[in-house]
């Protein structure tokens, strides 16, 4: 069986002008940013700041022109997040909406859902959360049991979410659930909706996370109604749908800069004049950061071709889940600073925070043995 494979690509010269526009736009709207305020990065919820991004034009870049859009290739998008995660901005808002709901919508959307949700999306204004995992679920999302059944013009919507990133600020949901009967094949019989959040029949439970805060949550649908253009795409066509969704979340450089906050603390505190053990392991660490953002460069030009490389996307995700999970260790191999939650340095609450957030990474997005297991179908293993 053929796979994909890893080539090395350049970011085109029109994409990486951007970068500098960047920069400057961070330096000016975030110079006093706290770094343990940059350690949540695309975890960190700041409606206004992605308001203003968006009022940039750097919101559903990908997105066409008569939505709000830019048409921007996936290199452009690729520039813009890599600069505002290497700086630890406060994405979450909007995040979900512009790296996947918005191309979702428009790749499988009707005319006027596109129309209606589209250019709030690229006004940073609107958004979204993703309904995937369910209890007893997790990552298998062929094993789901929300189902949604017709009712004469009408979807009546019933079962549960959870891990469900940011539902409680969001006012949408696209949710993956059952419309038929069970099949043969797991993976038929399911399609995806856009829910509205505000409707009767919902209920979101915040879950609070090791380091306190609230980012997941778990999500109950009690006889929601929707109504029949809350549909996206073809009914029953909703793993076809959602394949094409994970591309786009597996691949990209959140994948491996959750932990930028931290690397740049512990580099500051290391300061100029490193023993051989600091040289060699934060040495080792930048030569991983700079492997995995070739790698991610390449499956951003092979979304740019029109391919869909799930295979290539969870090796960047498996690959950089461990190497953000390695660097609070290392972290405490290379100085005696211990983390500390209240009180001690910067860099100190910063390795307290990520410490504690370090075992969500392989979980989000798709636990590391669903990750190998697509990987070990790629190579033909299983």
């Amino acid at each position: 069986m053929a796979i994909s494979q890893f080539t090395y690509s350049n970011i085109p010269a029109e994409a990486q002008v951007l970068r500098a526009q960047v920069r400057q736009f961070i330096q000016d709207t975030l110079a006093d940013y706290p770094s343990t305020l940059r350690a949540e990065s695309w975890m960190g919820f700041d409606a206004a700041f992605s308001q203003k991004i968006g009022a940039r034009g750097w919101v559903g870049m990908a997105l066409p022109k008569a939505y709000g859009g830019a048409e921007a290739g996936p290199f452009a998008r690729y520039v813009i997040i890599e600069e505002l995660l290497a700086a630890g901005a406060p994405v979450s808002a909007h995040w979900i909406a512009d790296r996947q709901s918005g191309p979702l919508i428009n790749r499988f959307g009707t005319e006027q859902q596109k129309q209606h949700y589209l250019p709030a999306i690229c006004r940073g204004e609107s958004y979204f959360c993703i309904g995937m995992s369910e209890p007893n679920s997790g990552s298998d999302l062929a094993s789901i049991k929300s189902s949604a059944v017709r009712d004469g013009e009408s979807w009546v919507l019933n079962g549960q979410k959870v891990w469900t990133t940011n539902a409680h600020h969001s006012q949408y949901m696209i949710a993956l659930v059952r419309t038929g009967e069970k099949q043969a094949a797991r993976h038929e019989g399911m399609s995806q909706f856009i829910v509205d959040l505000s409707f009767p029949g919902i209920t979101i439970r915040p879950i609070r996370d090791l380091a306190g805060g609230e980012h997941f949550n778990e999500v109950f649908f009690d006889n929601v109604r929707l109504p029949a253009d809350a549909l996206i795409g073809t009914e029953g066509k909703g793993w076809d749908q959602v394949t094409a969704e994970l591309a786009f979340e597996r691949s990209g450089p959140e994948r491996f800069l959750s932990c930028m906050a931290l690397l740049k603390t512990l580099i500051d505190a290391v300061g100029k004049s490193p023993d051989a053990l600091q040289a060699r392991e934060i040495g080792r660490l930048s030569a991983k950061l700079l492997t995995l953002r070739n790698m991610s460069l390449s499956v951003t030009a092979q979304l740019a071709a029109g391919e869909h490389p799930a295979w290539a996307a969870s090796c960047v995700k498996d690959l950089g889940n461990a190497f953000e999970q390695e660097i609070p260790e290392v972290a405490q191999l290379l100085l005696e600073t211990e983390p500390r939650q209240d009180g001690g340095s910067e860099h100190a609450r910063v390795l307290a925070y990520l410490t504690q957030m370090a075992p969500s990474f392989s979980l989000r997005g798709g636990t590391r043995e669903i990750l190998r297991g697509i990987i070990a179908r790629g190579m033909g293993l299983r």
